[in-house]
């Protein structure tokens, strides 16, 4: 790739427990890899960010409770005029993006809508990227009801264990088509 085809990308993200942000690090390698410029930042430290510089962007953020973080939430509904006029992709991380129930797939498709209207955003893309259980970031009650929760789903796991779920091959064949389809800048 020429430099005349690089592009600068922003990637930012909001994390709970690190995994989403383990994902934009390695997007970030693999665009980097490609060519292009990238910038990653956590939403907290993006909010007087000016978006003027960039020719694409990510937002990422994990589902918890049923939706993503506050903090990408504000930074999507503040930059959302900058942001459509770019070519963004919205990356939602969890659980459930592991499994292939159609009643939880929709449940991420609805999360990912409505966090998108209420912003006011309407990214080119969306996709659902499995996390991961992070044993050695919860305290003892949210172990307790991430252990229930991987019983309910017939999964084995082990306390005090970290446990990834995400298809790293599958992040970075999307890393690779959605760069190439990015119009370059004059």
């Amino acid at each position: 790739m020429s430099a005349a085809a690089s592009l600068r990308i922003l990637i930012c993200y909001a994390s709970t427990e690190g995994q989403t942000r383990k994902i934009c690090r390695f997007c970030a390698d693999q665009l980097f890899a490609l060519g292009h410029t990238v910038e990653m930042l956590a939403a907290a430290d993006a909010e007087a960010l000016d978006l003027a510089p960039f020719d694409a962007a990510i937002l990422a953020g994990s589902v918890h409770l049923g939706k993503l973080q506050a903090g990408l939430a504000e930074f999507a509904s503040e930059h959302a005029a900058a942001l459509n006029r770019l070519p963004t992709l919205l990356l939602q991380v969890s659980l459930a993006a592991a499994g292939n129930e159609p009643g939880e797939r929709a449940d991420l498709d609805r999360i990912a809508t409505e966090f998108c209207a209420a912003a006011g955003w309407t990214p080119g893309a969306i996709h659902h990227i499995a996390g991961a259980f992070r044993f050695t970031q919860y305290d003892f009650f949210r172990s307790w009801a991430m252990r229930y929760i991987a019983a309910q789903k017939g999964q084995k796991v082990e306390p005090g264990a970290d446990r990834e779920y995400t298809d790293w091959a599958g992040v970075s064949a999307l890393m690779r088509d959605w760069a190439d389809g990015l119009v370059r800048p004059r």
